[in-house]
């Protein structure tokens, strides 16, 4: 029996078993359920708007960028406060989660970028996009909303500096790659263009607009995208068109299958979670707390900006301030599929080093602001 064969024989087990499965056995069926549904409000709300622009944009790095510039700036051998400085703070233009950061990390980290600034980039990313943190501060209040600035940077600092301390990587010929796509002739005035309307997909897509104004907001989306297209129809060559296509639908084949069992297994569990203890649990600021409140964000997903309502609701019924933070600094930046993902990237040493530093380091900056007296 062949190996599609096998998967297809397990499908069909699974879908039997669910089948027949006794109705009263709902919580199982409850699961089920979910699993489909954060599967499908995956694919509708984030594959298009947002992990498509982020896997052209990767792609992009990949093609056009030359590696000198990375290297310069985000390379192992650049002076480290310009690499950390801007590996902490680049992320904030950007409304992703922590699945849409990832192909902008494989991205900058095929490219040459360090470990340790391409794993600030991955923290700091999603942790302090701008209209995150806009929204928290709304929603959530003023000083919550400081804290999550401050901590993330200063975390994902941190928590670059030990893995490149940790894992100490060879520099041979001017960086670490997996395959030199080699230099191309692009303008640097296309170029320009090219990426800001890239990215610009992705800020606008992270705005939240009254109903009455989403048909402006998605015409807007429209237009960036055939600047895109234009500029790589009419500005490029065809083979450095070719050449970006490749490599944006190599990191999709390569991130998006992962991405898409991780969110299916995130949503398969969600209903076995005792909310109501993990409520009890954190109430106050306790070791213990803190603990379960950056394991909670680590684990779950988290798709932009979606922390804040929840967070909200958790406060609401008595969620203490401390173990808030610490699951708003680990949730956007880890979650089920993005473990996933990275572990494709970095390797199982380097993504389990990478989970218990984002732990630890939420934990901890959850039991200082809870300690403080506003």
């Amino acid at each position: 029996m062949n190996k599609d064969m096998k998967q297809f024989m397990l499908l069909l087990l699974f879908f039997l078993f669910a089948f027949f499965m006794p109705l009263e056995k709902t919580l199982f069926m409850e699961a089920v359920y979910s699993a489909l549904y954060w599967l499908n409000d995956y694919a509708r709300e984030h594959v298009i708007t947002c992990l498509i622009p982020a896997f052209f944009i990767a792609g992009a790095i990949g093609v056009l960028i030359k590696k000198e510039v990375v290297l310069s700036y985000l390379g192992p051998t650049s002076k480290k406060w310009i690499a950390y400085s801007i590996a902490s703070v680049s992320g904030a233009i950007l409304a992703v989660c922590s699945c849409t950061i990832l192909p902008l990390f494989a991205g900058i980290r095929k490219r040459g970028a360090g470990l340790g600034p391409a794993v600030t980039f991955l923290f700091s990313g999603p942790a302090i996009n701008i209209a995150a943190i806009f929204l928290t501060i709304s929603v959530l209040g003023f000083s919550i909303g400081i804290a999550r600035i401050l901590f993330a940077i200063v975390m994902s600092i941190i928590i670059g500096l030990i893995m490149h301390w940790s894992f100490k990587e060879k520099v041979e010929g001017g960086g670490l790659f997996m395959g030199d796509s080699g230099d191309v002739v692009v303008s640097k005035g296309a170029m320009a263009v090219f990426f800001a309307a890239l990215v610009g997909i992705l800020v606008i897509n992270g705005f939240k607009v009254e109903p009455q104004y989403v048909l402006y907001k998605y015409t807007l989306m429209v237009l960036l995208a055939l600047i895109v297209a234009a500029i790589a129809i009419f500005k490029f060559q065809r083979s450095t068109s070719r050449e970006w296509l490749s490599e944006t639908w190599t990191l999709t084949k390569i991130l998006f299958p992962t991405l898409l069992i991780g969110v299916t297994v995130a949503g398969f569990i969600m209903p076995f979670l005792p909310e109501s203890l993990i409520e009890g649990i954190v109430g106050s600021n306790t070791l213990q707390g803190n603990f379960i409140g950056s394991i909670f964000g680590a684990f779950m997903y988290f798709s932009t900006m979606t922390e804040i309502p929840i967070m909200q609701g958790l406060m609401e019924k008595g969620m203490h301030k401390g173990p808030a933070l610490a699951l708003l600094l680990a949730g956007p930046s880890l979650s089920l599929p993005a473990m996933l993902v990275i572990h494709r990237v970095l390797g199982l040493k380097k993504t389990l080093a990478y989970i218990l530093l984002v732990v630890t380091f939420s934990m901890v900056a959850g039991l200082i602001y809870g300690a403080l007296p506003y």
